[in-house]
């Protein structure tokens, strides 16, 4: 790994400038983009369940679509899914997103009952809608192929779509594109038609519309480089991030879109809360985020359970309980995943496996931290819909609110240079290194945001993210029936009390710590290269193999 610190001096060249995904994928080196990847690249609102296998296919079948829209009317489309996609694409409906796309749907703006009802409408009618007022004969069962046992050389998360004019050789298709979904929602497209040697550009996604002209002016590639420009500067890793994005955007966009992630994350958590019944995908996971926060409503009621209650447990009928707050943030996260598993509207943060954790900590951070607004030690959060009451609000003038929302900007910051480094430099791509790179990096960005919430110096920010990371090596992607439901629930809600307790572990020290931040990210991709593929999101091993579906 190259840890070489780049400077605001060091030559770069300004044209032509790299989009996200092109940093990601290792097109480009990191130390040779202009500027870290955005907090506009980190956080982007999709649906669930996966970032590269549900928002990732379903942009590559939307940048498909764009391009066939320009060609005669097809009358034939086929599509194939290899490697991890092929594997458990399924469960993470891979099949459903790239339809979507291929409809002229994106994940930012996509209705629910669109996304629920796509499947069925082809199902009855036997033809797939296409932007605009066409559509295409496509049977469910024959055009489209999962075929895990392909791998493509290029990435493991890969689908070639094709497309046939009327009356046209069924050997030679109108148009044919593959694309490789690298993690985060970021797509490369193929532009060779060498399978062996491929040649691959970078989709820009929405965000990446406006293309910079110049330099960030606080660039770095490592977390050395990274406390080497705080140190220099002065500047906190919030506040140094923050300069970055404003040298390519106005603070009030920068502001807005703070304010639309962290309120659609809050939103996300009510709506997981609010929500009952067995999520689907045929495991029987019956939801638990509404039963918990009835029982932590109950709890906060009354000293002691009321009678009758099925829990005899001491700890639990102790209203000052001094770990209550764990179990709300136990909650959180239970609510967001259940929604991301049920392919509802989430945050991808880095991940949509892994998108629990940093809503979960900011639930606590504006619940029960000062520094955030919160002044009333006691404070329970409603069980009706707990994150309502922190919706940021620009307009809202009271000091608590100020706080608040300065405190959810700081946190987001923070967490998008963590994230950027993890991204750059390693994967979170469960498919490419395991969990230890979804919710491992979550956990870490949330770590880092939360450090930098409490008033963390850099180092301690930076050390706050080791941990996280350095307590997630070598944790493997192996979801049940290739579903994001089990372990992967429960693992953002473990994650996320992990992320508090690494942020408190760093605020008592220093910021002097043995393992580098750098470090952590190296030894998280060497583990993941060599992890057996079985354990990277492929459901051929680990619990996948362990559990019975019933």
């Amino acid at each position: 790994m190259d840890l070489r610190p780049i400077t605001p001096t060091e030559e770069l060249t300004p044209t032509p400038q790299p989009v996200a995904a092109a940093v990601i994928s290792g097109q480009v080196h990191a130390t040779d983009a202009p500027r870290p990847l955005s907090v506009f690249d980190m956080f982007r609102v999709g649906i669930g369940p996966s970032s590269s296998h549900t928002v990732g296919p379903m942009r590559a079948g939307l940048a498909f679509a764009t391009e066939l829209a320009t060609l005669p009317a097809p009358s034939r489309i086929h599509i194939d899914l290899f490697g991890s996609l092929g594997a458990t694409g399924r469960g993470h409906n891979t099949d459903r997103a790239v339809l979507l796309g291929l409809a002229g749907y994106s994940p930012e703006s996509v209705s629910i009952e669109t996304v629920e009802s796509l499947l069925p409408a082809i199902a009855r009618t036997g033809r797939l809608p296409l932007p605009g007022a066409a559509s295409v004969p496509f049977d469910l069962t024959t055009d489209i192929r999962f075929l895990p046992g392909t791998v493509l050389p290029y990435h493991v998360n890969a689908l070639t779509i094709s497309a046939w004019a009327e009356g046209h050789d069924i050997a030679e298709p109108t148009l044919t594109r593959t694309y490789y979904s690298v993690g985060g929602g970021f797509v490369m497209a193929q532009v060779n038609d060498d399978p062996t040697h491929p040649i691959v550009e970078a989709l820009a996604s929405a965000s990446e519309a406006v293309i910079p002209e110049q330099p960030a002016p606080f660039p770095f590639a490592s977390s050395d480089a990274l406390l080497q420009q705080c140190d220099a500067s002065g500047l906190s890793i919030a506040q140094l991030v923050r300069a970055n994005e404003l040298s390519l955007r106005s603070e009030g966009e920068l502001n807005a879109y703070l304010d639309q992630i962290a309120n659609t994350m809050f939103d996300c958590v009510d709506a997981g809360v609010d929500a009952a019944g067995i999520l689907p995908g045929g495991l029987d996971v019956p939801r638990r985020a509404r039963t918990l926060a009835l029982k932590l409503a109950e709890r906060a009621q009354a000293s002691t359970l009321p009678e009758g209650s099925t829990n005899t447990l001491q700890w639990a009928a102790t209203a000052q309980d001094p770990m209550r707050a764990m179990d709300w943030v136990n909650l959180f996260a239970l609510a967001v995943n259940e929604e991301n598993a049920a392919g509802h509207r989430i945050v991808t943060a880095p991940t949509n496996g892994a998108a629990g954790v940093i809503p979960a900590v900011l639930g606590y951070l504006v619940s029960y931290c000062p520094e955030a607004g919160a002044t009333d030690p006691t404070f329970v959060p409603s069980a009706e819909a707990p994150m309502s009451s922190f919706l940021l609000d620009p307009s809202d003038e009271r000091e608590c609110a100020h706080a608040r929302r300065q405190g959810v900007h700081d946190f987001l910051l923070a967490a998008t240079a963590i994230g950027a480094l993890i991204k750059t430099n390693a994967s979170i791509a469960g498919a490419e290194v395991g969990c230890q790179g979804e919710v491992g990096s979550a956990s870490a960005m949330a770590a880092a945001g939360l450090a930098q919430a409490l008033g963390g110096s850099p180092r301690q920010v930076e050390n706050a993210a080791e941990i996280a990371m350095e307590h997630s090596l070598g944790l493997t992607c192996d979801p049940v029936a290739g579903l994001v439901q089990i372990p992967c629930i429960e693992r953002n809600a473990i994650a996320a009390v992990k992320a508090i307790n690494a942020a408190r572990m760093a605020l008592w020290g220093d910021g002097r710590h043995t393992v580098s931040l750098d470090v952590a990210i190296e030894t998280m991709r060497q583990t993941g290269i060599d992890m057996l593929s079985k354990y990277k999101e492929t459901s051929a091993g680990g619990l996948a193999v362990n559990v019975v579906e019933c």
